[in-house]
């Protein structure tokens, strides 16, 4: 979508002419391109770790404050990116299921996945393998 987006206002500029609103768009965009391509999810020691694209925005959990995880659904309007929800906050870069992380605390997390199943199965193991 950002790519499609960013190939349209190259198109509108060449035709119309260069705009600045349209130049900090484009930028804007090209940001959100190279930060929001991807998101890894990394499991090390007792630390859960999710990163979105080269690794600048990231966010660590520890796997002790976690209580239980479930697999979720997102609505489509939650749509990607983080955001905070009625839910708590949400961590997405494709796809409507997540896997839901509630925390001793009572805070939640929405971890955004295309392996929902698996990612809750290897989250759930690593939890109790660090309450052992």
């Amino acid at each position: 979508m950002l790519g499609a987006a960013l190939l349209l206002i190259v198109y509108l500029m060449t035709v119309y002419g260069f705009s600045w609103i349209a130049f900090a768009v484009l930028i804007i965009l090209g940001v959100c391109l190279v930060l929001f391509p991807t998101l890894t999810v990394v499991i090390e020691e007792d630390v859960l770790e999710i990163r979105f694209g080269p690794g600048v925005i990231r966010k660590k959990f520890s796997l002790r404050d976690i209580e239980s995880c479930q697999v979720v659904r997102n609505p489509w309007y939650y749509a990607w990116g983080i955001r905070l929800t009625p839910h708590g906050w949400l961590y997405n870069v494709s796809g409507s299921y997540a896997v839901e992380l509630r925390m001793t605390t009572g805070k939640k997390y929405r971890i955004g996945t295309d392996v929902p199943n698996d990612l809750e199965k290897v989250v759930r193991q690593s939890i109790e393998n660090t309450r052992r």
